[in-house]
């Protein structure tokens, strides 16, 4: 214990974030700094990453606003990557932010003895744009812990024990997300984890149907399957036409419930409020989140049927008791985000930008036939792919020299997910196509 070294690393820190612009001192000592905390502090693999990804594994992140943002030197990169899926309002989106001041002029956290008026405000506002009966609401912070209600959920109110999941499908690193989780990559290091999973071939409806039968014909019980609408994390993977309707009718019939992950095909990002509706499928359970606190504040969450609930009245804390889990200040910059996207129809913005910036890079695919394997997406959740692994990265690191940022498949670049905010304009969205062909340009000829 040395409070000296923390009282000086913490007068830095807190003078660097009062004061205005910076000196140049100021920039080349906080370059040097981070190197230092990230190596020593956070994690030492991560600057490794970040050259795997761009050309300056020193670049500092320092200002964001729309669909811009800044490092500490003020380079301006067009955001390209949304933070996998957090900025479909964009950064520090004034109509949202004006919420989240508000309700700190008032109080940061609730007391959790009183009754806290904007979480019943939200739950309330999500019933009202969710499809079907969806009513009910537990708010929690991260995607993994909204999977983890999910999961108890479905198995409290059913009594049954399996969950059937899919092959590529994300799901989070906690315990129980990670079981559902269908990538050895994340699994391995961890097994075994919670029992009573199996996974089925995502996009195989045949395959689900022989998973469900063989379950029940030795004598087993399904709590529920899972899937997402769209798979992100495995590389933007979208299911044969009718494919959820199915996997619902299999759930009817075998009475079984449906979880759909949302929180990155929802909010918008797919063309309409949240993917299920689209394919005319009401789930027993929904989780969504990233974009659901405007990109302002930490917050996600289930919605879920009302039946659900019914084994749950007597213990109200069953399913989990998040001591941070739907406060005010989430709970504020959520309402703005869900008032933003109703009131400037973002969905409507983002079906008709994604069906332009598709047939842009599938014209890029037929260009560069050698290089990009597939260009793929809906609305505005669309992915390049590429024959090699090195070629993605390559692309990624020419995107970056030219200001535009992209990434692969948290450590997979074979893929790179192209899904800007919701909001970008038709110019920086034209300005991030056209480095997209530069880039690919230059890939082709050497």
């Amino acid at each position: 214990m040395n409070i000296k070294n923390a009282t000086e690393v913490l007068g830095k820190a807190l003078n660097y974030l009062e004061k205005g612009p910076l000196t140049e001192s100021d920039k080349i000592a906080m370059v040097e700094e981070s190197v230092v905390n990230f190596k020593e502090y956070v994690n030492p693999g991560w600057f490794e990453y970040t050259k795997s990804l761009s050309t300056d594994a020193t670049a500092i992140e320092w200002e964001g606003d729309g669909c811009r943002v800044r490092d500490i030197n003020g380079n301006e990169f067009i955001d390209c990557l949304s933070g996998y899926g957090v900025f479909n309002f964009g950064h520090k989106n004034p109509e949202i932010v004006k919420y989240v001041k508000a309700q700190l002029e008032r109080q940061g956290l609730q007391t959790g003895h009183l009754t806290d008026p904007m979480r019943g405000y939200l739950a309330r506002a999500m019933a009202e744009i969710t499809p079907g009966d969806l009513r009910y609401c537990f708010f929690t912070n991260g995607g993994a812990e909204a999977v983890e209600i999910a999961l108890k959920l479905a198995r409290i109110a059913t009594g049954k024990q399996w969950y059937i999941s899919t092959t590529g499908g994300f799901h989070g690193k906690s315990y129980g997300a990670l079981a559902v989780t269908g990538k050895a990559k994340w699994r391995t290091p961890f097994l075994p984890l919670m029992q009573h999973v199996v996974h089925a071939t995502y996009g195989d409806i045949e395959d689900m149907q022989k998973t469900i039968e063989k379950l029940k014909r030795v004598g087993e019980s399904i709590a529920a399957v899972i899937l997402e609408p769209i798979q992100g994390e495995a590389g933007v993977i979208i299911p044969p036409e009718g494919y959820l309707k199915s996997v619902r009718e299999l759930c009817d019939k075998h009475e079984i419930l449906l979880i759909l992950d949302e929180i990155q095909t929802g909010m918008g990002r797919t063309g309409s409020y949240f993917r299920c509706e689209a394919e005319g499928v009401v789930p027993d359970i929904l989780a969504y989140g990233k974009a659901f606190g405007g990109g302002i504040m930490p917050i996600t969450g289930i919605i879920a049927r009302p039946h659900l609930w019914d084994n749950l009245v007597e213990n109200l804390w069953i399913l989990g008791s998040p001591t941070f889990g739907g406060n005010p200040l989430a709970c504020s910059a959520a309402l703005g985000a869900l008032n933003y996207m109703i009131k400037h129809n973002v969905p409507k913005q983002a079906k008709e930008k994604g069906e332009f910036m598709l047939a842009r890079l599938k014209a890029l695919q037929s260009k560069y036939p050698k290089v990009l394997k597939d260009a793929r997406g809906i609305g505005m959740l669309s992915a390049l792919e590429f024959y090699d692994e090195a070629v993605g990265y390559r692309f990624a690191k020419e995107m970056y020299a030219r200001k535009v940022m992209t990434a692969g498949t948290l450590n997979n670049s074979l893929t790179i997910r192209i899904q800007p905010p919701l909001i970008i304009s038709m110019e920086d969205l034209e300005t991030a196509l056209v480095c997209m062909d530069e880039a690919l340009a230059v890939i082709a000829h050497t």
